[in-house]
């Protein structure tokens, strides 16, 4: 893996962490496309550092658990006003 790519897996990471955000956010932040930064957080990671993996496993489980929430907000601001 080239060593650019190392450096923004483990930026995005380490981003992840600090804010606690989805992976739409880090891929928004970073210029990167959603599927390239949740490539970089599912599949590179865990080779590059898996300690740091299993950290931001848990944000993005926590993201996944909630996404129906965030969807049902969205929704009723939509109609709302």
């Amino acid at each position: 893996m080239k060593s650019y790519i190392c450096e923004r897996v483990q930026d995005v990471a380490n981003y992840v962490l600090e804010n606690k955000c989805t992976v739409r956010d880090v891929a928004r932040v970073y210029c990167v496309s959603k599927s390239t930064a949740h490539k970089d957080l599912s599949e590179r990671l865990p080779k590059i550092d898996k300690q740091l993996y299993d950290k931001v496993a848990i944000v993005l489980t926590d993201n996944w658990d909630a996404r129906y929430l965030r969807g049902g907000e969205a929704t009723k601001r939509k109609y709302k006003g």
